[in-house]
This record gives structure tokens, C-alpha cells and sequence, in this order.
């Protein structure tokens, strides 16, 4: 489902040579670029929440660097996590050099910015990745962890999985989110569209399963929770590096891992808001950065301030980051998409089929399938997993 939903995303923007408004507006209809325009917005409050998260991995890795972070303690290490993340003040102070350091990578441009630090980094990350897998399963007790994450558990199995499953796909495909029509609208008029969908499918499931592969078999070897969550990251991991050989090394490499992971992702988040008010409002991009980047600082001081002094502040019975996450996973991006498929399939099917066949020509078989997938599969898989989760 998901490579069907990002063929659409890709073909719209590519065929409306805009980000996600313009181009569904130019290729659909007028309509159709509400869609778009929920798209954008959704990852407007991504990126203010996703900031957060990006800051602790700022943190962190400083931490790993200096080697204040390497604590063997799990209590220990709880309330170092605990009283970081609730200290607004110093947990905002990171956020802001994440978001500023997102902003002057895409203040460079496409070319000069996001493509070349993405040349360097995502090579780096794959090459830090396979040296932290091959120290993990080769510690006695790693291969334990391996297993953990194969072995099927198929009483597991059931809607909310499904529905976990779809938001990973929606988070890590950056679906619904206006970036992948943003990326698409810079795509070469002759690439080869189903391949390019391929190779970023293939990659988000290989950068998943490496990245489970770079947790799990330490944290099996030291004997540690392997469903700590998001714990995982920040109080597990460093206890891990701690009882590790060459430990500091290892977590400095982890870190390092985890803030590029974050940037790329933070990166285009940026460039599709920025976009939209470059095209739709007519502002300089300098300025549309900058404006963006303010405001995603000031919701994300909110959703910095929920795990602190706001903690008490909350909505249906959640935090205002936790209202943000819910808010973005069941109701903006399974809206856009839905949005986006239903363009793309029936309404605007023959922009989309010509741009399936910019690089060669497909059967009429090969259309068909697509745009079943994409028209109604995809409608219905979505429609029936947000519904549920709601």
C-alpha cells in the first residue's frame, strides 16, 4: 500500500512541477489541493514535535562525545533521562539548535543543500549502522536478539498492529506529509518513476530492519528490556555502551547515526513547508524558512514544555505532544493520502499513467494493477485502519 500511495505522490508532483498544493491544484483540479494543504500542515506540526525528539538526539550525543552519558545504572540513567526531558529550559535550548541546523541545511537548497549533505550522510549512516550490527551480534548473547526480531508471533497479529504498521509505513515513507510531492516535483521529467519508488521503498525497509538490527542483539547480550520503547534509545542504549568494550566509541557512533537519521527526515519536513509558502503565499524562501522555522520553534516549546511544566495540560487525556503525534498518525496524514489516491487514480489517471511511462513504456496489465492499487486498495486499506484506530 504504501509504494502504491507514493507512486501517486511522486507522479502528482512531478507532473504539477509545484509542491504538494500547487501541483495537485495544476494536475486535478483546484479541489484537490486541500489534500495537498492538509499534507503540508500535518508536517508542519511534525517537524515542531519531531524537534523534541531531535533535540534529545543533539543531547545525547554530546553526551556520548564527552562521556557524561556512559551510566551503567538503569535508575540511574531513568532519572537522567527524566530530569533532562523535564527541565524545559535546557530540553528547548537543543531543540532550537536542531531546528537551526535543519534550517541552514535547507537555507543551501535542494542541490547545494539537502542532496549534497544527504550524499554524505545517508553513506555515512548505512557504514556506522553495519560496524554497530556486527559489534552487537558478535557480543555472547547478541544472536538472542536476532531471533527476537524474526521470530514470528503470529498471536501478535491483530487491527492494532495493522494499524501501527501503517503509521511506521505513513512515518517512514513520509506519506500525507507533502515532502514526497515536494521531492517529486524536482524528479528528471525522464527518471523512471517506478524504479525510484522501488529503491526508496527498499531502503526505508533496509534502514528499519538495520537500524532493529543495531538495538536489539546488544541489548540482549547485556540482558536489558528489549520492549523498553523509546526508552530504549535513551536510557537502554546508554547503559549498553556502558558495560561495552570500547563502549564511548560505539555510542559516539550511535549518536551520530541517530541525529543524521533525525536531519534527513527533519530536512524535508522544512522544504515542503517552505515550498508552499514560496509558491502559494509568494515569499522570498529565505523568508519562508525562517518563518516556518519560528513557528515550528514556538509549537514545539509546547510540546518541549508537556513533559515539564505543562505536564499536567491535556486534551482527551493527552500531553500536548502525545495530542500532536495522535492528531498528525490518524487524522492529517490518512486524510491526505486518501486525498492524494483518489486524485491520482481518477481523477487525474492520465497524467499519472504518462508519468509511470516517462523512461518505458508499461502494459496495459502493469497500468491497471497501479491504478487499482492506488485507487482503491490503498482508499480502502487507509479508510478502514484510521477509522478503527479513531
Amino acid at each position: 500500500m504504501g509504494v502504491a500511495l507514493l507512486i501517486a505522490e511522486f507522479a502528482m508532483g512531478r507532473a504539477g512541477r509545484r509542491g504538494a498544493v500547487g501541483s495537485l491544484n495544476a494536475v486535478a483540479g483546484k479541489p484537490w489541493g486541500f489534500f495537498g494543504g492538509v499534507g503540508v500542515f500535518t508536517v508542519f506540526l511534525i517537524l515542531s514535535f519531531y524537534s523534541v525528539v531531535g533535540g534529545w538526539c543533539v543531547k545525547y550525543m554530546i553526551d556520548a562525545i564527552t562521556g557524561t552519558g556512559l551510566i551503567a545504572d538503569a535508575a540511574q540513567l531513568n532519572a537522567h533521562f527524566g530530569g533532562f526531558v523535564s527541565d524545559g529550559a535546557v530540553s528547548y535550548a537543543f531543540l532550537l539548535v536542531f531546528l537551526v541546523v535543519t534550517a541552514l541545511v535547507v537555507l543551501c537548497g535542494i542541490e547545494k543543500g539537502i542532496e549534497r549533505i544527504a550524499k554524505i550522510l545517508m553513506p555515512s549512516l548505512f557504514i556506522l549502522m553495519l560496524i554497530l550490527i556486527i559489534r552487537g551480534v558478535t557480543l555472547p548473547g547478541g544472536w538472542e536478539g536476532v531471533t527476537y526480531l524474526f521470530k514470528p508471533r503470529w498471536e501478535d497479529f491483530n487491527m492494532s498492529a495493522l494499524f501501527n504498521a501503517m503509521g511506521f509505513c505513513f512515518f517512514s515513507l513520509s506519506l500525507g506529509a507533502g515532502t514526497m510531492i515536494t521531492y517529486g516535483s524536482y524528479l528528471d521529467p525522464k527518471a523512471d518513476l517506478p524504479g525510484s519508488v522501488g529503491w526508496v521503498a527498499f531502503l526505508g525497509i533496509l534502514s528499519s530492519i538495520l537500524g532493529g538490527l543495531m538495538v536489539m542483539p546488544a541489548v540482549f547480550a547485556i540482558g536489558l528490556d528489549p520492549t523498553a520503547g523509546p526508552g530504549l534509545t535513551f536510557v537502554t542504549m546508554p547503559a549498553v555502551f556502558a558495560q561495552m568494550p570500547m563502549g564511548q566509541l560505539f555510542a559516539v557512533f550511535f549518536y551520530v547515526c541517530l541525529v543524521v537519521a533525525a536531519l534527513t527526515s527533519s530536512v524535508s519536513m522544512l522544504e515542503a513547508c517552505a515550498t508552499l509558502l514560496v509558491q502559494e503565499v509568494q515569499l522570498a524562501r529565505r523568508n519562508a524558512i525562517l518563518l516556518t522555522t519560528v513557528a515550528a520553534a514556538l509549537v514545539g516549546l509546547a510540546a518541549t514544555l508537556s513533559f515539564g511544566a505543562w505536564g499536567d495540560v491535556k486534551f482527551f487525556g493527552k500531553n500536548i505532544f502525545d495530542l500532536l503525534d495522535y492528531v498528525t498518525s490518524n487524522v492529517g496524514m490518512p486524510l491526505s493520502t486518501f486525498g492524494i489516491a483518489i486524485a491520482a487514480s481518477w481523477v487525474a489517471w492520465k497524467a499519472t499513467a504518462a508519468q509511470l511511462q516517462s523512461a518505458r513504456p508499461l502494459s496495459s496489465g502493469a497500468l491497471t494493477t497501479i491504478r487499482f492499487l492506488i485507487g482503491v486498495c490503498s482508499p480502502v486499506f487507509v479508510l478502514i485502519v484510521a477509522l478503527g484506530s479513531l
